[in-house]
């Protein structure tokens, strides 16, 4: 059921998955249901929840971004969305997840380890913490981690100038955006697009908002999560 759900959804989308990747989502979607029982990565469950709610979800985002190759980071990967989605769709990307628990990085290790993925690496750090990975990265992306004022200060600090951060944000998303074009001004981002888009077999739309990084963010930023969340840009 997992592999149909897929075939078509990501048909849908204008994507064609070899047997590959087909296995390594039926691979995920197993050891995502094993380690749910003794860590909480996810409310959803089960084949067909899982396939369209956080693979087919996920996917849709190629559809904005081609991502054929480059350095990406997925801030807050949590059970690896979007970013291990991502990486198994386009195993030729070198990826890195970051998240801030130790027991979501260490289940991303062994999950990379079981589907046999390169060029793939699993920090455990806090976001508002860049040190040597400030401007080294082609795209970040990140998914249910924060406001999006919030968020542009995590993550355009990771990207390099003409770079991408790619947000997946649900039906408030515009109003969001209107929020926080101050904040995206001021970390040397620009607004690209807030692209709507259905997530295949349901009513469900979502939008990517894309913000090109433009210029350098000042070395100040990003602050500490408490000011941030205090003091938003």
């Amino acid at each position: 059921m997992l592999e149909e759900l897929l075939r078509a959804g990501l048909d849908e989308l204008g994507l064609r998955p070899d047997e590959t990747a087909l296995r390594r989502f039926r691979q995920y979607y197993h050891y995502l249901t094993e380690q749910n029982r003794v860590m909480n990565l996810t409310a959803i469950s089960g084949e067909e929840d899982v396939a369209r709610l956080h693979f087919l979800d996920c996917a849709a985002l190629l559809g904005f971004v081609p991502l054929n190759g480059g350095r990406v980071i997925d801030v807050g990967s949590g059970a690896g969305f979007p970013g291990m989605v991502l990486k198994i769709l386009r195993p030729e990307l070198d990826m890195t997840l970051l998240d801030s628990l130790d027991k979501r990085v260490r289940f991303l290790a062994q999950l990379g380890e079981l589907l046999e993925l390169e060029d793939l690496r699993c920090l455990h750090r806090r976001a508002e913490e860049p040190g040597e990975l400030r401007a080294q990265f082609d795209t970040a992306v990140s998914r249910a981690v924060a406001r999006l004022d919030l968020l542009a200060e995590l993550c355009l600090p990771y990207v390099k100038k003409g770079g991408l951060l790619v947000a997946m944000k649900g039906p408030a998303a515009a109003e969001e955006l209107e929020q926080a074009q101050r904040a995206i001004r001021l970390l040397g981002g620009e607004t690209e697009a807030c692209a709507e888009y259905a997530v295949p077999g349901t009513e469900l739309r979502h939008c990517a908002v894309l913000i090109r990084k433009t210029d350098d963010t000042p070395a100040q930023y990003p602050r500490r999560w408490a000011q941030m969340k205090k003091q938003p840009l």
